[in-house]
C-alpha cells in the first residue's frame, strides 16, 4: 500500500480518451481518484465535480484521472450519459486497487464484501505521493483537491 512521500507503483493505465498514462512517472501533477461503481449516486456527483473543475485543474497543470473495476465500455457509457470531461481506467484486473490499497472489505446491514473506498490521491510528476484522502466524502471533496494542487506550485 502507498503513502505520502512513497513514489507512485510504476503501473500503465489506458484511459477513456485513448490516451495511456504511467502512474509512476506522470510527468506533471497527478490527481487519480478511486471510486466503486459508475453511474451510482455519489460516484456521478464527484465525477461531475471534477467535471465542473477540469478547466481549473488543467489551468494548474495537473491531469485528473478517475478509476473504478468497471470495463471501459461501461466507462464510455457512463463519460457519455453525463458528458464527463475526465478520463476514466478500468482497473478490472485491480492491479492499481490493490497497489494503492484501495480495494478494501466493507459492511452493509452487517455483511462484509470486498469493494472500492473511496480515495484521492495527489502524486507530483517525479511520481511522488504528495496527499492522499481516503474515505473520502464526495461534498467539497474536488474543490479541496484542487486547492492542494494550486499549493503545489
Amino acid at each position: 500500500m502507498v503513502e505520502v512521500g512513497s513514489k507512485a507503483p510504476a503501473i500503465s493505465a489506458t484511459l477513456s480518451d485513448g490516451t495511456s498514462l504511467d502512474i509512476g512517472k506522470p510527468g506533471s501533477p497527478l490527481v487519480i481518484y478511486f471510486y466503486p461503481k459508475d453511474d451510482t449516486t455519489g460516484c456521478t456527483r464527484e465525477a461531475q465535480d471534477f467535471t465542473a473543475l477540469a478547466a481549473d485543474f488543467a489551468r494548474a497543470g495537473t491531469r485528473v484521472v478517475g478509476v473504478s473495476r468497471d470495463p471501459m465500455k461501461k466507462h464510455d457509457k457512463f463519460i457519455a450519459k453525463y458528458d464527463l470531461a475526465v478520463p476514466l481506467a478500468s482497473d478490472e484486473d485491480g492491479a492499481i486497487s490493490d497497489a494503492f490499497g484501495t480495494w478494501v472489505e466493507k459492511s452493509m446491514y452487517g455483511r462484509k464484501y470486498m469493494g472500492m473506498e473511496r480515495s484521492t490521491f495527489l502524486i507530483a510528476a517525479d511520481g511522488t505521493i504528495v496527499r492522499e484522502w481516503r474515505k473520502v466524502k464526495v461534498a467539497g471533496h474536488a474543490a479541496e483537491v484542487l486547492e492542494a494542487t494550486r499549493a503545489l506550485g
